[in-house]
This record gives structure tokens, C-alpha cells and sequence, in this order.
């Protein structure tokens, strides 16, 4: 049993090793246009699948708060979504942002963790079962956070990138067809092969 969790232990400092490399690199969050595109997402969903939701959920929790951080202290003209501790332009952020931080990236890993068991304990194939799963979180993740923005902050985003309100929709819309697909497939493929040459290890844990 303390093997067991030594090892789990072990797994979970590495996963939190790779979040701390990618956010203190370029490699974490490369700004696109108004929104930064992220490979944040990839050890979370890799953590969820492998060690299950639980981990999935927690390793969510510090992909939240490094996105916070980041919106701190690297500031773009969004960053007053994810920090209640920035104001751009007269725009600043509130207790909305920590939401719109944390619970997509919270809801990221377990519903990838979630989607993969169930999908694993009915027997279908577990390539599937793992792409599923990281299609699942990493979409999930996309949706909500730009869905929080247009529900809490739409017309000061608006006004931030200059767009009209009643565009907004649509602008959002295409940041879903580029990043967010772009960002899930990556998710998908990465946790695939990082699962597969892992599952010798990790099989006990989920």
C-alpha cells in the first residue's frame, strides 16, 4: 500500500514538475489574438486518464491558479477574465474571474478522468476510451471559459478587443473552431501516446 501511494505521489510531483516548465516557459500559454492558446491543458488530462479524476481534478486546480498568475503578472487586454487582481483600460477583473479559472481547468481533468473510466469499465476499446476522454475534458475546458466570459465580462471583452457586442458571439465562436479544436486534438494525441507508455505503471490507479 505505501508503494502504491509512493508511486502515485511520485507521478502526481511530475505532472506538477511539467505544469511549473510550461508556465514559466513561452511553451504554457502562447498568445493568439485575444486569447492565449495553451498546452496547460495536456498534463491535466493525462494525469486525469491515468491516475484518475480525482488527480485530474487536482492538477485542474493548479492549471487554474497558474492561469490567474499568469493573467497577474504577464497581463494581455483579456487578463481581467482569469484575475480579480488586474485592471486593464479601466476594466477590472472580480470573484468571476477566479471562476472563470478554475472551474473549466477543475472540470478539465476529472471529466477526462470520469469519461475514460466509464468508457474503460464497459469494456470499449481503451485507445477510444483515452481519446474520449481528453476530447471530452479539453472541450469542456474551451466552452465554458469562453462561455464565462460572454456571461460575466461580454461587453467589457467586447470593448477590449474592439469588436461589437453583437459580434461577440461569433468571434467567440471562431476562437472555438481555431484554438479550441486545434488545442483538443493536440490534447487527444498527446495523452494518447503519453497513456499508452505509461499504462505499465499507472494501470493500478485507474
Amino acid at each position: 500500500m505505501k508503494s502504491k501511494k509512493t508511486q502515485y505521489m511520485s507521478i502526481m510531483a511530475m505532472f506538477l514538475a511539467i505544469q511549473i516548465i510550461l508556465v514559466v516557459t513561452p511553451l504554457g500559454y502562447l498568445p493568439i489574438g485575444p486569447i492565449s492558446a495553451t498546452t496547460m491543458h495536456i498534463p491535466v488530462i493525462i494525469a486525469g486518464i491515468a491516475l484518475g479524476k480525482k488527480a485530474g481534478a487536482q492538477l485542474g486546480f493548479v492549471f487554474g491558479l497558474t492561469s490567474v498568475l499568469n493573467a497577474t503578472f504577464r497581463p494581455t487586454l483579456t487578463s481581467f477574465c482569469f484575475s480579480p487582481f488586474v485592471t486593464i483600460g479601466g476594466i477590472g477583473g472580480n470573484w468571476m474571474s477566479l471562476l472563470i479559472a478554475f472551474v473549466p481547468r477543475i472540470l478539465l481533468g476529472y471529466l477526462a478522468g470520469l469519461i475514460y473510466e466509464k468508457l474503460y469499465r464497459k469494456g470499449i476499446n481503451e485507445n477510444v476510451g483515452i481519446i474520449a476522454g481528453a476530447l471530452t475534458g479539453a472541450i469542456t475546458n474551451t466552452v465554458l471559459v469562453l462561455g464565462g466570459i460572454y456571461l460575466f465580462f461580454g461587453s467589457a471583452y467586447a470593448d477590449a478587443i474592439k469588436v461589437a457586442y453583437d459580434t461577440l458571439i461569433a468571434v467567440l465562436l471562431g476562437v472555438v473552431a481555431t484554438n479550441g479544436i486545434a488545442e483538443a486534438i493536440l490534447g487527444a494525441v498527446a495523452t494518447l501516446l503519453v497513456c499508452k507508455a505509461i499504462r505499465p505503471i499507472t494501470r493500478k490507479f485507474n
